[in-house]
C-alpha cells in the first residue's frame, strides 16, 4: 500500500481531489474522519492498494499535518488556479521543503483561472527553494479550459465532465507554447541526469520513456516539484495525476529510511464509549495485537471502519489501534521500545491563542484535569499550562476554531462543559527610592517572647536584576544565625506589595539591630524582616511594571513591510527584519511587545497576513507601565 497526503490552503478543494482521485475506477472508497475533521481514505487502483490522508487547510490546522507527512509515501500541494493566492499555499510549501518529502503540486479549478499556468507557477516560486517545472499546460478556446497537453509523451488530452479525458489532435495554437515550456521542462530535469545533458547539447530528442525515468528519479529524490493541473470537481485530470502518483511515488522503504520508525501515529481520536483511536501506519515488520509499539503492548487493530479486525498490518498497510492508550500524537515516531524525538520540521507552531479554561460546573473540575492530557495526545497543536497569576489551567490553541473544535470535543465526547476566560497579564511592583528603616517586633504572652530588631537599607536595581540581600552588620548586633532569617522574610514581603503584584528589582541591606539572648528566634528576626520591608515599600510607594516580550514574526516578505505600523499601534518597538535563512520567501520580524498587546497581535496578525503568520513570545524584561 502507497500512502499520500493531500495538503493546501483552505478552498483549494483538497477533499474534493481525494474524492476524485479514490472514485477514479468506480469503485466504493472507504472513508473513516477523525479528530479535526482529518480523514482517511482507502481505494484500490490498477490492482494496487491506496489509502489518501487529507485535513482542512488554514493555520488552525497546520499542527495536524506533520504526524500526517511522516506517514506519508509522498504529498500532493493542491493548489488554486491564482497566481495571487500563492501566498496563502507558502505555509504549506515551506512544511513540505522542510519534510523533504516527494511532493506533486496540483493547480486544481484550472477551468476558472485567470492568471496563465507559468504565472502561478511562478507566484509559487517565489516560496520555494528547489525548481517548480511544468508537466502539463493548459488548451484553451475561446478563453475556456477545454483540456491539457502533457509534456513529456507530447499529448493532448481534450476534459469531458465526470468522463475521462479523450486523445484530440494538438491545436496549433498550442504547439508553440507546448514546445517552449517542454523545452524549460527537459533542461530542468537535464540539470539531475547527465545522460539527457548529453542528449541535449548534441540535439537528440529524447525518448519519452527516458524523461519519464528521469523525472521518476528527480521527484523521489526531491531535486524538483512537478505541477499538473486539472479540476477536481469536475473530474478532470484525475488519471494524470493518479497515473503520476502510481509510477513516481516511492515505497513504503523509503520512507521508512526517512523518519526511522517502525510505525508512525498519522490521526487520532478519542471516541465516546471506544477510547483513544490512533491511525497507525507500519513501516517495517512487527505490528500486530499484542506486539511491542513505543515501549508497550499493541490491542487491537482494526481497519478503518473500526470494525473489522486485522491480525497485523504488513508493512506500508495501515489501522486503527484500538484500547492502545499509551500512543500519542505527541511523539508519532514509534519503535518497539518507546517513541522517537520527533523530526525538526515536526514542531508545532506556538499556541499562541491562550485563555482560561474551567468547567461550568465546578463538579467538572477532577474530569476535565483528566481530559485535556488525553486531548493533547491525539491533537499536537494543543498547549495546557498552569496560569502562574491565578494557578488555573491555561489552553493554548492555534486560533477560534481550534479551541472551538477542543471545545466540542469536551462536551461531546467527555460531557464536560467548559467556559473559557481572558488570561492576566503578570504585572510587578518595584521602587524607584531610597529609605532607611528600623522595625522591631515584640511579643510577650506568657513563657518565652519574641524580640527582633532590625534596621534595614532599600535602594532599586535596575531592571531585571531581581532582588540583592547584603548585611553590614557589626558586633554581632544581630547574630550571625539569624541574618538569614531575616532575608527569608525580606523575600516573603516581595510576593505582594502595596499594589498586589510581585515586587522585583530591588537591593536590601541589614546594617544594624538588636537580640535577645532568650526571646530572640529564628521566626522573629523573620517576622522583623518582612514587616520592615512591607514597612518600606507602603512609604516610599511602588510604580507598577509590565514585562514585555521579544517577539519573532515569521512572516512572508510581502507582508512584513505592513508588520511596522501593526505593531506601532500595538505600543510595540521595531527592532528590524531579515530575510528567514532557512525558507525562501519568508522574512524574520522582530520587535519588542507589552505582554498585554500579545493577543492582540495574534489577532491583528491573522488579518494583516492572511493566516499566513506565526510567532514566538519570550520574557525579555520589565518596563514601568504609563
Amino acid at each position: 500500500m502507497k500512502v499520500v497526503s493531500i495538503v493546501g490552503p483552505s478552498q483549494a478543494g483538497k477533499s474534493t481531489l481525494a474524492d476524485a482521485l479514490a472514485t477514479l475506477e468506480g469503485g466504493k472508497p472507504r472513508k473513516h474522519t477523525l479528530f479535526g475533521d482529518a480523514a482517511v481514505t482507502k481505494f484500490s487502483f490498477m490492482e494496487e492498494d491506496w489509502a489518501i490522508l487529507d485535513a482542512p487547510g488554514g493555520a488552525d490546522h497546520l499542527p495536524q499535518l506533520a504526524p500526517m507527512l511522516a506517514a506519508s509515501d509522498a504529498v500532493v500541494l493542491c493548489v488554486p488556479a491564482d497566481a495571487e493566492a500563492a501566498v496563502l499555499v507558502a505555509p504549506y510549501l515551506r512544511l513540505v521543503e522542510e519534510a523533504d518529502l516527494p511532493t506533486f503540486i496540483f493547480i486544481n479549478k484550472i477551468d476558472t483561472a485567470q492568471d496563465r499556468t507559468s504565472e502561478i507557477v511562478a507566484a509559487l516560486q517565489n516560496f520555494c527553494p528547489h525548481g517548480i517545472v511544468l508537466r502539463q499546460i493548459p488548451i484553451r478556446e475561446n478563453g475556456q479550459v477545454i483540456g491539457a497537453v502533457d509534456l513529456i509523451s507530447e499529448r493532448a488530452w481534450e476534459y469531458h465532465d465526470h468522463a475521462r479525458s479523450s486523445l484530440m489532435e494538438l491545436p496549433a495554437s498550442v504547439k508553440d507554447r507546448e514546445e517552449e515550456a517542454r523545452t524549460e521542462l527537459l533542461e530542468h530535469l537535464a540539470d539531475f541526469d547527465e545522460v539527457l545533458l548529453t542528449e541535449l547539447i548534441e540535439d537528440q530528442a529524447p525518448m519519452t520513456d527516458e524523461v519519464y525515468d528521469v523525472s521518476t528519479k528527480v521527484l523521489q529524490h526531491h531535486d524538483l516539484l512537478p505541477a499538473l493541473l486539472g479540476s477536481a470537481s469536475h473530474g478532470n485530470g484525475m488519471m494524470r495525476l493518479m497515473k503520476s502518483l502510481r509510477h513516481e511515488v516511492p515505497g513504503v522503504d523509503e520512507t521508512a529510511a526517512r523518519v526511522g520508525a517502525l510505525a508512525v501515529g498519522a490521526l487520532a481520536d478519542n471516541v465516546k464509549h471506544l477510547g483513544k483511536t490512533v491511525l497507525v501506519r507500519a513501516l517495517s515488520e512487527g505490528v500486530a495485537p499484542g506486539a511491542k509499539l513505543a515501549g508497550a503492548n499493541i490491542g487491537s487493530i482494526t481497519d478503518i471502519d473500526a470494525k473489522t479486525q486485522l491480525s497485523a498490518l504488513a508493512p506500508g498497510e495501515i489501522g486503527l489501534t484500538v484500547k492502545t492508550d499509551h500512543l500519542s500524537l505527541a511523539a508519532p515516531l514509534y519503535t518497539a521500545e518507546g517513541s522517537l524525538e520527533s523530526l525538526p520540521w515536526m514542531a508545532c507552531h506556538a499556541a499562541n491563542h491562550a485563555l482560561l479554561i474551567e468547567p461550568e460546573n465546578e463538579r467538572d473540575e477532577t474530569r476535565l484535569a483528566a481530559a485535556l492530557p488525553k486531548l493533547m495526545e491525539i491533537d499536537p497543536g494543543l498547549s495546557v499550562q498552569t496560569d502562574p497569576i491565578t494557578g488555573k489551567t491555561l489552553l493554548g490553541t492555534q486560533g477560534p476554531l481550534h479551541l472551538r473544535r477542543v471545545l466540542e470535543k469536551l462536551e461531546g465526547d467527555f460531557g464536560i462543559k467548559a467556559v473559557t476566560a481572558p488570561q492576566g497579564t503578570a504585572l510587578c511592583e518595584t521602587i524607584t527610592g531610597t529609605a532607611q528603616k528600623q522595625y522591631r517586633h515584640r511579643k510577650q504572652s506568657g513563657g518565652a517572647g519574641q524580640f527582633a530588631d532590625v534596621v534595614i537599607e532599600v535602594k532599586p536595581l535596575g531592571r531585571g536584576e531581581g532582588f540583592q540581600f547584603t548585611e553590614t552588620v557589626k558586633g554581632g548586633a544581630v547574630p550571625r544565625n539569624y541574618i538569614p532569617s531575616v532575608e527569608a522574610g525580606a523575600r516573603d514581603a516581595l510576593t505582594a506589595g502595596p499594589k498586589g503584584h510581585p515586587v522585583v528589582d530591588l537591593a536590601v541591606n541589614l546594617s544594624d539591630g538588636k537580640h535577645h539572648a532568650v526571646d530572640s528566634s529564628d521566626h522573629a528576626f523573620r517576622t522583623a524582616g518582612k514587616m520592615a520591608l512591607r514597612e518600606v515599600l507602603t512609604e516610599l510607594g511602588t510604580v507598577v511594571l509590565q514585562p514585555v516580550c521579544k517577539v519573532v514574526i515569521s512572516v512572508p516578505s510581502v507582508y512584513s513591510g505592513g508588520l511596522s505600523p501593526l505593531v506601532s499601534g500595538l505600543k510595540g518597538q521595531v527592532l528590524g527584519f531579515e530575510a528567514d535563512p532557512g525558507a525562501k520567501g519568508w522574512d524574520l520580524f522582530e520587535a519588542l511587545m507589552p505582554a498585554s498587546s500579545l493577543t492582540e497581535l495574534f489577532q491583528s496578525l491573522g488579518g494583516a497576513t492572511r493566516g499566513t503568520a506565526s510567532f514566538t513570545a519570550t520574557l525579555d524584561h520589565y518596563e514601568e507601565q504609563y
